[in-house]
């Protein structure tokens, strides 16, 4: 029993290793399997599963050999900025429907601010995947 406890005790410690670029990553690109690699060392605050990288956009540029963290990854675009958009508005059993302009860039699931160019008023609605932008909070 000594022995077991003795050669616990001289195990180096579980060490989660950090996602790191293995090229320099512009903003907007998609992120493969080639772009990433397990890191030697451990860094605060980066991923260290690929699967949590693995097809999602970068946000702003990253260079070869630095860690990936959450906040540099975003989903990818379906939406372009100025892009004509449909927009939705439903509730209960009403559905609204509107050509809008979008304002910003983003991805399914995230909210955005589109111009509706029938009245000319700025609305807010989150994106769906096929580039719809579901407006109000019945979505």
């Amino acid at each position: 029993m000594r022995a077991v406890v003795f050669f616990l005790l001289l195990a180096p410690p579980a060490v989660a290793q950090s996602l790191e670029a293995t090229r320099t990553l512009r903003a907007q690109n998609i992120l493969t399997e080639d772009d990433i690699r397990i890191g030697a060392t451990e860094t605060t605050g980066a991923l260290s599963d690929p699967s949590e990288a693995v097809g999602l956009e970068v946000r702003a540029t990253i260079y070869a050999g630095r860690p990936i963290r959450p906040e540099d990854l975003a989903p990818a675009a379906v939406v372009e900025r100025n892009q004509l958009v449909p927009l939705e508005f439903r509730i209960g059993g009403l559905t609204i429907t509107a050509q809008g302009r979008a304002l910003a860039r983003a991805g399914a699931g995230q909210t955005i601010r589109a111009l509706n160019l029938d009245s000319r008023t700025v609305v807010t609605g989150r994106v769906s995947p096929d580039g719809q932008i579901l407006v109000g909070s019945t979505h």
